[in-house]
């Protein structure tokens, strides 16, 4: 059978029995020789392709009910038919009557292509998301069948099944019957059961993007080092500003807002005359403006304007830039991914970020695990319930009611208005925009469905929705024209060129160029009582120093520091959702990256609001959280780092969560992959999402990640529902717990030395000794750190010279060491913001006077390492200096060891801790100062001493004996012991020399030694 035979003899059927559905689909799959469905099997679980697969549905009032799925492809599509839906409605009925005695009333078929069959279309939609809810993930695709007329066609690539929208777009999701015959049809079906995320749109365009923003790297290049002329060569500033013009007459020509080919056409025409291509392009441009005849390519144009134009001075080229161009003029602009160009354009149009455009880019959908339950999950919640009362006045022939309730709605879409306060180059407004865009889609296809003509249609979402605050310029430039690329992309897709207004790009100012969380009157240069400037140096230039030859910072470039006069906070533009990725900025780096004037005024104007040890990125949830709890704004959703679960960011969150006017979290992800696009890393974060009240919010923790095609990692979750704590978890809030008298004092972090230069190894810390005399030996003292203690210890050594004041007799004892340091050291500090650090260069960052003084007289102290996969403790001498990112516990009692080192302090300090990346971090305010100690006279006091003892000792015998034997690999394989998973060839060798199991006894002894030292059953 042919594809017009297929057509022919379906079409014939009408499709009005449920029976013809099987039919119908297993010759479907012969036709586009797709693999058919398999019989079904007994174990529910092996049927991963098959007709009526069983699933168990969630009534809603703590009951549940069997559904059959009409057909079922795992981790592909759930297909359901409209005769389908149909036929459990009439069962429904039927039930019912049984039930109530009264004469039951079978629907009907509806009359197709009236609003009746668009309403069972809709249906069936609906009972088809409510199997892929009910299946163990969610699949890609919903296809909803009407048996030889239509298929309708969902996606949501997200795997949260909270997006389910007409694909590829609401115009062409419905594919006729009589399509069949069509070859692009047949594939893009054939790819539906294939390969279903290679469809993913996204992922198509990034590949074309990429490529896209190469090409303009290399012109930029060319552009910013030398042209045809004999000017200077242009500032960068100049370069982006031309390319960005050029981008987008490319994007106009390949959507042919200008006729296709012309702009690539008149490129090319220019290769032997490129002295000519400034004026032709300046003219060109001039009637891009202004619209109307265009010389230069012998056709009306319509009027673009916005403001991209009115400068239309073009750069002249000589060849070879002119073939650079050309090269870019031939690639498809019509297919850029918006989501994620403006920042590869950013970093191409940038010298300093150009070399991270091979860098991974933040994938569209991370970004849109955010948009989506901040903007789009409760509008299509409203939607819904729209929809249904819709239906409701249709079907009580109320028609005129139900437009008008429908109208109202799409009214309401196109008037919202939508802040990113940190907006970058744009990729949350766009991703936003197209999401909405698919929304209205729906919302209007319905208003056609119940007789509203187009015509009438009226309004529609468009970029003057999508506001944003951006402080740098280029940024802010770029997310205007992001905005537009998408908003263009989409209405040519959805209602083709001739329906766009001139002018094509309206000048409507919605992205702000300024500061987002700080206002001032003015501001002034510093200066010092001489009244000469006062300087800093500019953060990023480096020079090779002549004797390490490392990069150290270029006291030549300098930039002013400046004070603010009036600081305050500043004011947001009213939106009904903000949704963002405002700058990370830890606290240790905001002064070098805002310099001192600016933190200083930045702390005065929330000074008691926001701990000024607060990470930057939390001033924006203050204000979001603000807007949100006096109903200014209805959700506000943010991405920060996910430090925003300790002590001092954490008590921002509280401080909302708990005061009279409350904000709840209605999603969260307190530690999700992500890519920091400033630095080009990998780094965890949390998402949450906040609205004025109380209640039940969703909490959404990874179970797996893999590595995906574009670099991101494709995670699965775990979500559960309840009262979201500002510890970012659902269960006991434990974040209020109070610090013991008891505990104070007794833990500190170590000393920060704020300088490798510090650090030697064994022979350049003998070469000082051998030059410097044996005094200096015990200021070259053992070092530890993480890896140390862990992994592999690296045998180095700190040069601590605390107590030391002055430079003269630093120079005069220890002239070796005095070299060392100046060569390796001074240079970082005689730059650095604090004026201690610039002054005693020769010191460490923080010696930590509370550490030094919690230590003395001690022969041994407690370390643990701050951020690690599993919470150990260990024993170190006194001569050890255990420096930042480990807490040392000024305890010498191995009874301490032993209680540390149980699972009952171990579970709490993971519960009170943060993370950092995804490795628990120990916070020694919240995990060791609230931490309550078994009575010290407890009749288990001899056991867990002992037992402590044996750990200790145990340990180091082990590793002694086996050199390559680390912590973390022992406890790798305690893990698996614990789990009762099989051993690996390798484990079984770190089992067979750590000797793990005698390891993992002490534990369980001491373990229930504790537990009997607090009275607490041993099975807890």
């Amino acid at each position: 059978m042919n594809h017009e035979e297929f057509v022919t003899r379906w079409q014939r059927s009408g499709g009005a029995e449920l029976a013809n559905s099987q039919s119908f689909l297993k010759e479907l799959c012969q036709l586009l020789e797709l693999p058919e469905p398999e019989p079904t099997q007994t174990d529910e679980s092996n049927n991963s392709y098959v007709f009526e697969k069983a699933v168990s549905l969630n009534n809603g009032d703590g009951t549940s009910s069997t559904g059959r799925v009409d057909l079922y492809r795992q981790k592909t599509f759930v297909l359901e038919s409209k005769q389908g839906a149909e036929r459990r409605a009439n069962e429904l009925a039927e039930a019912l009557a049984t039930v109530t005695k009264q004469k039951k009333h079978r629907k009907g078929t509806a009359q197709r292509g009236t609003a009746q069959w668009a309403q069972a279309m809709r249906s069936a939609y609906q009972q088809a998301k409510r199997y892929a809810e009910a299946l163990p993930e969610w699949p890609p695709f919903l296809i909803i069948c009407d048996v030889g007329y239509c298929f309708d066609i969902y996606a949501d690539f997200s795997g949260t099944g909270k997006n389910y929208s007409p694909f590829p777009d609401p115009v062409s999701f419905r594919i006729p019957l009589q399509d069949l015959t069509r070859e692009d049809k047949q594939k893009f079906l054939k790819a539906i059961w294939l390969e279903p995320h290679n469809l993913d749109p996204s992922k198509i365009s990034a590949r074309v993007t990429r490529e896209l923003a190469d090409r303009l790297a290399k012109l930029a290049r060319s552009l910013e080092h030398g042209t045809a002329t004999e000017d200077a060569d242009h500032s960068a500033h100049s370069v982006a500003q031309f390319l960005m013009r050029c981008l987008f007459t490319m994007f106009a020509e390949d959507v042919e807002l200008i006729p296709k080919r012309a702009f690539l056409g008149l490129l090319e025409s220019l290769r032997e005359t490129p002295e000519q291509f400034a004026p032709m392009l300046e003219a060109l441009w001039q009637n891009m403006d202004k619209g109307g005849f265009s010389p230069i390519l012998r056709t009306k144009l319509k009027q673009f304007n916005g403001g991209l134009f009115a400068d239309c001075s073009a750069m002249p080229l000589n060849r070879d830039q002119l073939e650079l161009l050309i090269e870019a003029a031939k690639a498809n602009w019509a297919e850029v991914e918006p989501a994620i160009f403006g920042t590869l354009l950013e970093r191409a149009l940038d010298p300093r970020e150009r070399h991270k455009l091979g860098a991974h880019y933040t994938p569209r959908a991370y970004v849109e695990r955010l948009v989506m339950p901040t903007v789009i999950e409760p509008l299509r919640e409203e939607w819904d319930n729209v929809y249904a009362t819709a239906v409701a006045l249709y079907e009580a022939d109320k028609v005129a009611d139900a437009r008008k309730t429908v109208r109202e709605f799409r009214e309401k879409l196109c008037h919202l208005h939508i802040l990113d306060p940190a907006c970058g180059s744009g990729n949350f407004l766009y991703v936003t925009l197209e999401l909405l865009k698919r929304l209205e889609g729906e919302v209007t296809r319905a208003m056609i469905d119940f007789g509203e003509q187009q015509k009438t249609l009226g309004i529609t979402i468009g970029p003057e929705q999508f506001l944003g605050l951006e402080v740098n310029p280029r940024a802010a430039a770029i997310a205007d024209l992001v905005l537009w690329i998408g908003y263009l992309q989409w209405h040519i897709r959805a209602l083709g060129k001739e329906t766009i207004a001139e002018p094509i790009i309206r000048r409507i100012q919605n992205i702000e160029c300024r500061d987002a969380v700080l206002a001032w009157d003015s501001i002034e240069p510093v200066a010092d009582e001489d009244g000469k400037p006062v300087t800093r140096w500019d953060g990023h230039t480096t020079k090779r120093h002549p004797v390490t030859g490392d990069e150290v910072p270029d006291e030549t470039a300098r930039v002013q520091e400046l004070r603010y006069i009036n600081p305050r906070k500043a004011e947001w533009p009213q939106a009904d959702y903000i949704v963002g990725n405002p700058p990370f900025i830890g606290k240790l780096f905001q002064l070098t990256a805002l310099g001192e004037g600016y933190v200083a005024a930045l702390r005065r104007a929330y000074d008691d609001e926001v701990d000024g040890s607060s990470d930057f990125v939390m001033y924006w949830w203050h204000i979001a959280a603000e807007l949100a709890s006096s109903r200014q704004t209805q959700r506000f959703g943010l991405i920060t780092t996910n430090s925003i679960r300790q002590t001092f960011n954490r008590r921002t969150v509280e401080n909302h969560l708990s005061n009279s006017l409350p904000v709840l979290l209605r999603f969260t992800s307190p530690d999700h992959p992500w890519v920091d696009t400033a630095m080009c890393a990998a780094v965890r974060i949390s998402m949450t999402v906040g609205e004025a009240g109380t209640g039940p919010g969703r909490l959404l923790t990874i179970v797996s990640e893999n590595p995906g095609a574009d670099g991101a990692a494709e995670v699965q979750f775990r979500e559960e529902f309840g009262i979201v704590s500002s510890m970012l978890r659902i269960g006991a809030d434990i974040a209020g717990t109070a610090s013991l008298l008891a505990n104070a004092g007794l833990a500190s972090m170590g000393p920060a030395l704020g300088s490798r230069g510090f650090v030697v190894d064994r022979e350049r810390r003998e070469m000082l000794i051998a030059n410097d005399g044996p005094n200096i030996d015990r200021l070259i003292k053992p070092l530890r750190n993480g890896r140390d203690l862990l992994s592999e210890p690296r045998n180095l050594f700190a040069i601590d010279l605390h107590g030391i004041e002055n430079e003269d007799e630093l120079r005069r004892l220890y002239p070796a060491t005095y070299q060392h340091l100046y060569d390796r050291v001074r240079p970082e500090r005689i730059e650095n913001r604090d004026a201690r650090l610039r002054t005693y260069w020769w010191l460490f960052r923080r010696s930590n006077e509370t550490f030094r003084a919690m230590l003395r007289g001690l022969s041994q102290s407690i370390v643990t390492v701050e951020t690690a996969k599993y919470r150990l403790f260990f024993v170190c001498g006194a001569s050890i200096l255990a420096e930042h990112g480990t807490i040392s516990f000024g305890l010498s009692d191995p009874f301490f060891l032993g209680v540390l080192s149980s699972r009952a302090h171990v579970v709490w300090a993971l519960a009170n801790g943060g993370t950092l990346e995804d490795r628990p971090r120990y916070n020694k305010t919240v995990c060791f100062d609230t931490f309550a100690f078994p009575y010290l006279s407890t009749d288990s006091r001899p056991q867990i001493l002992n037992l402590a003892e044996q750990l200790d000792a145990h340990r180091k015998r082990q590793q002694e004996l086996h050199p390559d034997l680390t912590m973390t690999g022992m406890y790798n394989v305690l893990e698996k012991l614990r789990s009762g998973e099989e051993l690996t060839p390798k484990e079984k060798a770190i089992h067979e020399k750590g000797l793990v199991s005698v390891l993992k006894q002490i534990h369980d002894d001491l373990d229930a030694a504790v537990f009997d030292a607090y009275g607490w059953p041993h099975d807890l």
